[in-house]
């Protein structure tokens, strides 16, 4: 039983005639834990990633607002919303208003299915990584209404690559998943999370690998951020927005990072499973673990050119994510039940040798420009 469901039973119990105050107030409750949850994490990866990369780049990195720099998000979210909103004289005024909503709103109807605690969720769907996968696919078209509704091309031309790295990374991204639902036989995340006796990540390397990357490119995070390539096309699909609308596309932006950290941490690293400490901070460990390799990442490897964002989904990560389909329901009919480190020695060797020969049958392209 949901937490929600069991707030609505007892309210039931104490307020007999009113029904429907016993639906409403658990949903908006849950709304608003969701919310403050999304926040409070969005201003703690802020600080973690500008300490971090300060780190990386040998710098020191804020140190002046508060100890050690810990209030100097809220500083910057305090200063965006107080800079004037301006909109273009030629801009859909409307579609400009709703788009970041579009944006954001999916990162709590996400947070809505992530299980954390055994039982403990908001709603506990038999189909939730689909809805996870679907939902997720909405902001894209929050991007594409906030560049149309501008009336500004470079904002335009950035929402199309939007649209074109979305679709590029999003079947590799579902073909990964596809293995997780194989070895777990269920697409609850609840489920989920209870299979993993061993986390995914150690059964499926390269499933883990291939979701993780097509990830980076969902969250428009380095080495996947064209869409914000400032020396091609300004600042990207939010070029014409300012003030409490920015906010909301950068609020939008680390939040999907903090949702995609948490759905990696459910499929892949046993969720809110671990000894001693409680359920919700083994998530959240997790949750923090992921994000540390990403800004790793952003802070190590370059950005790529649109054309190899291109050929790195559909020549490299498309093909490997099929074979590791194949491979992982081969394991699942033919390998013997109770020995799960087999699989784990036979993926580990398979994955290696899969993405060294992988890598010498095709290159991304260098100094030429290869569509």
């Amino acid at each position: 039983m949901t937490l929600l469901e069991q707030f609505h039973i007892w309210l039931k119990a104490i307020w007999p005639g009113f029904e429907w105050a016993a639906y409403l107030v658990p949903a908006l409750v849950g709304i608003i834990i969701i919310i403050a949850f999304i926040l409070i994490m969005v201003i703690v990866f802020i600080y973690i990633e500008r300490r971090l990369l300060a780190r990386f780049q040998i710098r020191l990195g804020p140190n002046r607002f508060g100890p050690e720099g810990i209030f100097q998000p809220i500083a910057t979210a305090l200063k965006v919303l107080l800079k004037e909103d301006v909109v273009p004289d030629r801009a859909d005024k409307v579609i400009h208003f709703i788009a970041p909503l579009i944006v954001f709103i999916p990162i709590m109807l996400i947070f809505a299915v992530i299980p954390i605690h055994e039982g403990a969720i908001f709603t506990d769907l038999n189909v939730g990584i689909v809805y996870v996968v679907a939902i997720s696919s909405i902001s894209t078209v929050g991007i594409f209404m906030a560049a149309w509704a501008s009336n500004n091309k470079y904002a335009l031309i950035a929402a199309m690559r939007t649209i074109g790295q979305m679709i590029s990374y999003e079947f590799p991204i579902v073909l990964s998943i596809l293995g997780v639902v194989l070895l777990a036989g269920s697409l609850s995340l609840n489920q989920i999370v209870a299979a993993q006796d061993i986390p995914f990540f150690l059964m499926q390397p390269l499933g883990f690998a291939i979701f993780f990357i097509g990830a980076l490119a969902e969250m428009n995070r380095c080495p996947f951020d064209l869409l914000e390539a400032d020396s091609e096309i300004v600042a990207g699909y939010h070029t014409e927005y300012s003030g409490m609308k920015f906010a909301m596309f950068y609020l939008g932006e680390y939040g999907h990072t903090v949702v995609h950290s948490a759905i990696i941490a459910t499929i892949f690293l046993s969720g809110w499973r671990g000894p001693v400490l409680p359920p919700i901070i083994w998530l959240l460990i997790k949750m923090i673990i992921v994000f540390f390799v990403i800004v790793w990442i952003r802070s190590t490897i370059p950005r790529l050119r649109v054309d190899q964002l291109m050929s790195f989904a559909w020549k490299g990560l498309l093909p490997m994510a099929i074979i590791n389909l194949f491979l992982v329901a081969v394991e699942k009919l033919w390998l013997p039940a109770g020995m799960p480190w087999l699989m784990i020695v036979i993926n580990f060797i398979f994955a290696g040798i899969l993405i060294l020969l992988w890598s010498r049958l095709f290159t991304l392209g260098g100094g030429k420009v290869e569509v």
